[in-house]
């Protein structure tokens, strides 16, 4: 199981609170052990100095009186007392009568005099000292991880409207900067890394906006200049004698003007200017229409009727680049197929159908498909991965081309808003798949447009 990542706000906080605990830990250590030994030392030289009075005064027989000195207790720790029969004077924390005392000792002849001070307030002295060093650590620790969660808040909020932007320009939105994100919050921006990393971002986005920007208005120029010479040379062209040599100019001709018009469609895509004409068609009969049109060996397969919302024209062209793309590059047979995964069967009659989904549990969800496939090499790797790029066809085994046909399906199919996906058959052959969105719920005299029939076989 995958450990879920910190962000990087708590790995901040954290850390900042670890390393202040660790200094409270250490300081609160070195801190106690200099207030026990001063403490503790002054108590254990007053002792010994008792201990030296109550010597002098058993030597000379004199009272002892006003000395907290007893001969041979029983009280004494033993470690202390084994120390002292080796002719050793010592001292030891011990108990007296039920209270904390610090033992003093030395030979007395053949008696043992020992001597004690009061250890209890001493020793509650270093617990409150403990006490009051833990809670100050605690509270100095609370603090600076409030601090730190705070800062690492607002380092980690900017980096993640970065990275939004970053998401965003990715997508294509290349308007977007961080800039504009922070006076949208009218605060100053902060001139720190994170801003350096904002203000790269800006630039870069702004530099790749301008040349992509360039490259369509190369492209769109181009084109335009070239349409109208184009247009003349095919005028003059008619003017040749019919023979091979004019079908061969003519046939040139006609790719180089299909390729003019395809860099004027790709130049009115990336521009965003591009609006779609929606109207409900049934989804095989205009698949049928559209690969009629080409006059190639194409098997359409219709599954399940389904009637779709669309753009006609828009539909048409990636069927047609896609269709073409496959006789092209693929290998026959050449198979489209229009489903709808959980849908009606299309043998189910017009008046049956409400009955039969009704049945089946069958309800507006199911999305219909279109399948164009080829049973060629498949698609390269790079195309699975990166998508169709213009002019890149350069895949072995899948002929040559201007590679401008799935690049405008594509954007044709950003337009109608449905997905375009590319893969490969796992029994070989390219496999194209546009996911289409039903139309809503439309009174009954809204019935939808059937393009043309196939004429009698």
């Amino acid at each position: 199981m995958t450990r879920p990542a910190l962000s990087l706000r708590w790995k901040i906080a954290l850390t900042v609170t670890a390393v202040c605990c660790a200094v409270a830990a250490v300081l609160g250590v070195l801190v106690h052990n200099a207030v026990a030994r001063q403490t503790v030392g002054q108590v254990h030289k007053e002792t010994l100095a008792d201990l030296d009075e109550a010597l002098e005064l058993y030597e000379y027989g004199t009272s002892r009186e006003g000395l907290n000195s007893v001969l041979d207790p029983a009280e004494l720790p033993p470690e202390l007392r084994a120390s002292v029969h080796h002719d050793r004077r010592g001292s030891m924390v011990g108990t007296y009568r039920g209270k904390r005392v610090m033992w003093a000792a030395a030979p007395a002849g053949d008696q043992v005099m020992a001597v004690w001070s009061p250890y209890e307030n001493t020793r509650r002295s270093l617990e409150n000292l403990d006490t009051a060093i833990f809670g100050s650590a605690v509270l100095a620790a609370t603090a600076v991880a409030l601090a730190g969660l705070f800062l690492a808040h607002r380092i980690s909020r900017r980096l993640g409207t970065t990275a939004a932007v970053a998401r965003r320009i990715t997508a294509g939105d290349l308007d977007a900067r961080v800039g504009d994100e922070g006076r949208r919050r009218r605060r100053p921006a902060p001139q720190d890394e994170v801003a350096a990393v904002a203000a790269a971002l800006d630039s870069v986005a702004g530099s790749l906006q301008g040349r992509l920007q360039a490259e369509q208005r190369f492209t769109a120029d181009v084109a335009h200049e070239l349409r109208t010479p184009l247009t003349g040379i095919l005028a003059s062209a008619e003017l040749l004698p019919e023979g091979r040599p004019k079908e061969m100019i003519n046939d040139r001709l006609r790719a180089l003007r299909r390729l003019i018009e395809d860099l004027l469609e790709i130049s009115r895509l990336d521009s965003g200017a591009e609006r779609a004409e929606l109207a409900s068609y049934e989804l095989g009969a205009l698949a049928r229409s559209s690969v009629r049109g080409l006059g190639l060996d194409t098997d359409v397969r219709v599954v399940r009727e389904a009637v779709v919302r669309t753009d006609r024209r828009r539909l048409e062209r990636i069927l047609c680049n896609l269709v073409l793309n496959a006789h092209r590059h693929g290998e026959p047979p050449v198979v489209v197929t229009v489903d709808v995964p959980g849908g009606a069967s299309a043998a189910v009659a017009e008046g049956e159908r409400a009955e039969h989904e009704a049945a089946h549990g069958e309800g507006p969800a199911a999305v219909p498909v279109v399948e164009v496939r080829d049973h060629g090499p498949g698609f390269p790797d790079a195309l699975l991965h990166r998508g169709p790029q213009r002019f890149r066809t350069d895949a072995p085994g899948r002929g040559k081309g201007h590679g401008l046909g799935l690049t405008i399906a594509v954007g044709q199919a950003a337009v109608l808003g449905i997905e375009l996906s590319f893969t490969n058959a796992p029994d070989g052959g390219a496999r194209a798949v546009l996911r289409l969105t039903p139309p809503p719920e439309e009174p009954p005299a809204a019935s939808p447009t059937r393009p043309p029939a196939d004429p009698p076989g």
